[in-house]
């Protein structure tokens, strides 16, 4: 009876490692050198991401509004990016100066699409080691409230 259960884990276990080897490798490759093509092709700071953010005029810097934007960082971001530093995700000082305005806000409002049919944001995901950014369901005010946080950090 003992030599019964132990033959029937063994291939069971046998199966199961089968199966996830079978799936390693029917899984996509994270980045074929067709992206990192288009990667060089795109100018960051021209791209506008995809989703609903098509213009943004920016003026002066409203502290009140980057007050409201560093309060939605503190609470929807922080789990993954720091400023100064790659976590999770890129650190986010200097953003401002990599990425569009556009860009930026939708990548925070629409990040699923983003790391879809965004070269950039597919590279990015690479960089994050496949970990892709979680949609915490930034509203437009919330992710212009962000993008006038990220404006001071700079």
């Amino acid at each position: 009876m003992k030599l019964k259960f132990i033959t029937v884990c063994v291939i069971a276990l046998a199966m199961t490692s089968c199966g996830e080897e079978k799936a390693k490798k029917e899984a996509p490759a994270p980045q074929k050198e067709e992206s990192k093509v288009a990667v060089e092709n795109v100018d960051p700071m021209s791209n506008k991401g995809i989703g609903p953010i098509s213009s943004v005029t920016l003026g002066e810097i409203d502290p009140a509004m980057a007050a409201e934007g560093e309060v939605v960082f503190k609470a929807k971001c922080t789990a993954c990016h720091k400023l100064s530093k790659k976590f999770v995700g890129p650190a986010l000082k200097g953003v401002t100066q990599r990425r569009s305005p556009e860009w930026i806000m939708n990548m925070a409002m629409n990040p699923e699409e983003m790391i879809q049919k965004d070269p950039i944001a597919q590279k990015l995901l690479v960089e994050a080691n496949g970990a892709p950014m979680a949609n915490q369901n930034i509203t437009e005010v919330e992710a212009r409230a962000l993008l006038e946080y990220f404006r001071t950090k700079n």
